[in-house]
């Protein structure tokens, strides 16, 4: 195949404008028909008559529109790195663009206060939930966060001391490497200072030791009405489901959704279709889906579990923590593709024998879980055993 010539250009600009850009950079600025950025990024390349601003709400739409013709997009920073570059190269096939990334606000943040940027942990903020640091956030970690705008640095503070890090140590970063550079410091519990965009905030964490990163985290730590796997029986379920980065789960009779979260928190990419019939429950997978800052990585689905995996995207893993019978497990068995994970948990008699005829034809794992917790018997302890849990594990 013969080298194209890439019609669009998609170029990192910092504050300093025209002046951090490299000769080719420029070059390509120039001689671009049409440019699109944010009106502060068009302000900073001296855009002119050929600028666009990005349409609101935010569409690609425009650009595409001019393929073929020399056309330039204006982002912060490296536009690959927690940047618009990937949201538009995935409309475009390789040899249509062409990139010239500029330090990022994330390597200009490391360099000021001489953190290993590989020890750091990066996250962009402009449109997550604070909660999305929940994960990362440990005594005498350091993150680094860019924001939507400068009333979400106080915002951000009051967050951290809600969430027990008031001590911890912030560097409030505007403008980085502009003429308008302003950087300052406060502890989050202190935290008083007017901030504008571009703004960004470095943060020393000191507080609690924050999420054990182990599957099974304690059952209060989810909002639940009763209906969970508990810690235990979750983790070993966990183990079965063995996510993977970029994996689906189908998580069905979801109950209050633990199994999901705690999927998801094992990869940044893992996503999961949560699917529960009763109506009072699915608030509760909401509510936990939003605490962990997983509310676009968790679906819920209000069905009974056989009507909704007709439509649902392929999964990777199944999970089944109640309402398992053998018209769902038919189904599941002719839909699923093969490689497919299975994990079904049975605390009734009858599911455990349908669990135990079903391995008997398909093989897998049947697993029976016993587990005893000491608690006070008059005046000394003894064993309180829990529910026995009955598990198959399988690959289709």
């Amino acid at each position: 195949m013969a080298n194209r010539t890439p019609w669009l250009s998609i170029i990192g600009i910092g504050e300093d404008g025209l002046a951090g850009l490299t000769d080719a950079a420029r070059a390509a600025l120039s001689q671009a028909e049409i440019v699109f950025g944010g009106p502060r990024h068009l302000a900073l390349a001296g855009a002119g008559p050929k600028g666009r601003a990005w349409p609101v709400p935010f569409s690609i739409t425009p650009v595409l529109a001019l393929r073929g013709r020399p056309t330039a997009i204006l982002a912060s920073g490296d536009p690959f790195w927690h940047g618009a570059g990937g949201s538009i190269a995935v409309h475009l096939t390789q040899g249509e663009w062409q990139t010239f990334p500029a330090a990022s606000v994330f390597s200009q943040t490391a360099a000021h206060l001489g953190w290993r940027i590989e020890e750091t942990t990066c996250i962009g903020l402009h449109a997550a939930p604070f909660a999305r640091l929940l994960p990362h956030l440990t005594h005498d970690a350091r993150l680094i966060c860019t924001l939507r705008d400068g009333p979400a640095a106080a915002q951000l503070a009051a967050w951290l001391t809600d969430h027990g890090f008031g001590a911890s140590a912030l560097t409030l970063l505007e403008s980085l490497g502009g003429p308008d550079q302003r950087i300052r410091q406060a502890t989050a519990a202190t935290f008083a200072l007017e901030a504008r965009a571009p703004v960004a905030i470095a943060i020393h964490a000191l507080g609690p030791k924050g999420l054990p990163r182990a599957a099974g985290l304690p059952d209060d730590a989810f909002a639940h009405d009763g209906q969970i796997t508990k810690r235990p029986i979750r983790a070993l379920t966990l183990s079965a489901l063995a996510p993977r980065a970029g994996e689906r789960l189908w998580d069905l009779g979801a109950g209050s959704g633990s199994i999901s979260v705690e999927w998801c928190l094992a990869t940044p990419t893992t996503t999961a279709i949560c699917v529960e019939a009763k109506p009072k429950r699915t608030p509760n997978i909401r509510a936990n889906a939003e605490t962990y800052g997983l509310s676009d990585r968790m679906t819920v689905i209000e069905a009974p579990a056989l009507a909704a995996i007709e439509t649902l995207p392929t999964p990777d893993a199944v999970f089944i923590g109640g309402g398992a019978d053998d018209a769902l497990l038919s189904r599941l068995w002719s839909l699923l593709p093969q490689g497919t994970r299975l994990v079904v948990n049975a605390v009734t008699l009858d599911t455990e024998s349908l669990l135990v005829n079903w391995s008997a034809r398909h093989g897998g794992t049947l697993t029976r879980i016993e587990i005893a917790t000491a608690t006070p018997l008059g005046t000394m302890r003894g064993w309180t055993p829990s529910r026995a849990v009955a598990q198959w594990s399988v690959t289709r």
